[in-house]
């Protein structure tokens, strides 16, 4: 497959810098751990009706604003602010917090307050301001989700008082508590910093520097430990009920290609009133959590009424893009509007891209759409499939992909 493009200034969007893509304002809305009160779900769909009424959902559990009009950002970021949802002008495209949705009610943390830490910490340190916007951050409830998205710096529980520090999704020997993980990610990330000050580079992850996840480890005074499996499951498939331990049932509904309309907006709003939370996933899910089974259920059929996904074997589930044309001016192709004609359900993420630059795309094993002016190239593992623009070809490359998963 073709590389990754990167651009060379790091341009991620914000809530305070609005990057302008062709369909107008693109803000992304920073959502630390994931978990969202009532009362920020509706502050978020009222932000959405300043641009086109809808939300993007994000590999990394943030929720993004399209079609903004010049200026509206003052109005947008006002309104984050008063909701809580902007704590730090100079740290707001830092707080990259990805968190287990602890769905099933067996985590072993409490991953909302890991997360809140963190993000305190972080917006109190001022040299951590200058993070790279890409510098991604997990807190795992002990269950494994979000550790193999290859965090630069992340903390899985081991057990209700330890929590390991992690590496470039690699572990280490360094243990601490759940009270202290967030000084020792904080720690972690400055020595990011300091590494590469010494090595005078640009690198934004981890990953790039040279020996960076051993030599950061080294100046937190480890090393690094042989990486845990895979989980076995298929996290981007989990829709629908999960049954919790003291009997009650949290909904989960995901996202089509990771978008929710101004009518799906509305019905999450109401849904999350009646949760008293709502969680986001980095899969383009939301969570409903601890519903009465009878909540659940009617909320699910309301949410499925509206076009979310709640069947697990639903075609669409999974299945992401980025903007693609019109919305984006680099885009090759209309990738959502082929993405639904040729939507499948699989046991890996399908991602559809409109040019190298992959936005949005999972981390992990993912099956790739790329567009490339002359049809779609279809790969995974290093195999790829040259298809035509005929969408019932990229449909059979994708048949062929998944037959080797």
């Amino acid at each position: 497959m073709l590389p990754r493009a990167r651009p060379e200034r790091d341009r991620c969007p914000g809530a305070l810098r609005v990057h302008e893509a062709a369909d107008g304002g693109l803000a992304r809305i920073r959502v630390p751990g994931g978990a969202l009160t009532p009362p920020q779900v509706r502050a978020i769909a009222e932000v959405a009706a300043l641009g086109d009424g809808g939300l993007e959902l994000t590999s990394r559990a943030n929720l993004q604003v399209r079609g903004l009009p010049a200026g509206a950002e003052q109005e947008l970021a006002a309104r984050l602010r008063a909701a809580g949802l902007l704590p730090s002008a100079t740290h707001e495209r830092v707080r990259n917090v990805v968190g287990s949705p602890s769905a099933d009610g067996r985590e072993l943390v409490d991953v909302r307050a890991v997360a809140a830490d963190l993000d305190a910490a972080l917006c109190a340190t001022p040299a951590l301001a200058g993070l790279p916007g890409r510098f991604l951050f997990t807190v795992d409830d002990g269950s494994g989700d979000v550790s193999p998205l290859g965090a630069d710096v992340g903390v899985r529980a081991r057990s209700a008082d330890t929590v390991a520090l992690l590496l470039a999704g690699a572990e280490t020997g360094l243990r601490t508590t759940p009270q202290q993980a967030a000084a020792t990610a904080v720690a972690a990330a400055q020595a990011f910093l300091d590494e590469r000050a010494a090595q005078g580079s640009s690198a934004w992850r981890l990953a790039e520097l040279d020996g960076g996840a051993q030599r950061v480890a080294a100046r937190l005074g480890t090393g690094l430990t042989p990486a845990d499996p895979a989980p076995p499951t298929a996290t981007h498939a989990q829709v629908g009920r999960v049954v919790r331990p003291d009997g009650t049932v949290s909904a989960v509904a995901g996202a089509p290609l990771g978008r929710l309309t101004p009518d799906q907006v509305d019905i999450i709003t109401a849904a999350s009133e009646a949760a008293g939370e709502l969680r986001l996933t980095p899969w383009r899910t939301l969570v409903l959590p601890a519903l009465r089974p009878d909540e659940a259920e009617r909320w699910l059929s309301d949410l499925g009424a509206r076009g979310l996904l709640v069947d697990p074997a639903a075609d669409g589930v999974g299945v992401t893009t980025c903007a693609g044309r019109p919305g984006c001016a680099k885009s090759r192709a209309d990738v959502r509007e082929d993405a639904r004609r040729a939507v499948r359900a699989g046991a890996l993420p399908v991602h559809w891209s409109g040019c190298e630059r992959r936005c949005g795309r999972p981390p992990g094993r993912v099956v790739e759409v790329l567009a490339t002016g002359v049809g779609y190239q279809v790969g995974l593992d290093g195999a790829t499939w040259t298809c035509a623009a005929d969408v019932d070809q990229v449909s059979a490359a994708l048949d062929a992909a998944r037959r080797k998963v």
